[in-house]
């Protein structure tokens, strides 16, 4: 299973990312939770320590390694655009909880499309993750997909978009939808998050298409609190998990 989750800051994508995370690895799967958000707390939320996560250097900072694997040079004039990265995953990622995590980064620039070292890496590495192993892989976007490239999105079983019961994340769903769809994807799913009361599901179903709606994750006090202190979610609420798992359990049967 190979799923991109995505969506604007602030509405949850982490915490469903981490708990799917969390239920794979629950049942013996061998899961790999990648960080490619410039916001990166997806460590957080898999239950890391503040400790080992300031310990981990994003990829896309590797300098060094970028270097190496790519043949660049400081002018970034000549580069390898396909640089051996298969043994990337187990080298730098991290494990806890039988998750192992790869913080990826993105890459800073001050314009969009950049075609550098940094991104060749990061393309190539969630390529090797996405259409060249059997593990379980999770991906937590941040709302655009500039690492996906077609190839990638040919692997991919799918693409959640993570919303909240406002008009900017419907917003985000429908520009994510085409972006999507400009890469080939046809089937592109939603959670909404952070649900307080029928008016808020009433909202979400009135503007998102039946087929793409997936289900529903309850505003909870539980979760919000696991994130203040700087815990994993999973474990913390009974509830969020079991609804979570329910969504999953829908991907598994188009899994199979």
């Amino acid at each position: 299973m190979k799923i991109a989750v995505t969506g604007k800051g602030g509405v949850g994508k982490t915490t469903i990312s981490a708990i799917l995370a969390r239920l794979y690895a629950e049942e013996g799967k061998k899961v790999f939770a990648v960080d490619v958000d410039p916001d990166a707390n997806l460590g957080l939320a898999l239950g890391f320590s503040e400790e080992e996560l300031e310990s981990i250097t994003p990829i896309s900072k590797m300098r060094r390694l970028i270097e190496e694997r790519t043949g660049a040079d400081k002018s970034n004039t000549f580069y390898k655009v396909n640089p051996k990265v298969d043994d990337i995953p187990e080298i730098y990622g991290k494990e806890n909880n039988g998750v192992r995590l790869l913080v990826l980064g993105t890459v800073e620039t001050a314009g969009g499309g950049c075609v550098c070292p940094e991104n060749v890496m990061l393309k190539r590495i969630i390529n090797n993750l996405v259409l060249h192993r059997d593990d379980i892989v999770i991906l937590d976007m941040e709302a655009g997909l500039e690492h996906l490239g077609r190839g990638t999105t040919e692997g991919m079983d799918q693409f959640i978009i993570v919303i909240e019961p406002g008009a900017r994340s419907v917003q985000t769903y429908k520009n994510v939808k085409r972006l999507a769809e400009e890469l080939g994807v046809k089937e592109v799913k939603v959670i909404a998050n952070k649900i307080r009361n029928d008016e808020d599901e009433k909202f979400v179903r009135s503007r998102i298409p039946k087929q793409d709606f997936w289900g529903c994750v309850h505003y909870n006090a539980e979760v919000i609190e696991a994130d203040r202190e700087g815990r994993s979610p999973y474990g913390c609420s009974k509830t969020a998990t079991d609804e979570i798992r329910k969504i999953k359990e829908i991907f598994d049967v188009m899994a199979k």
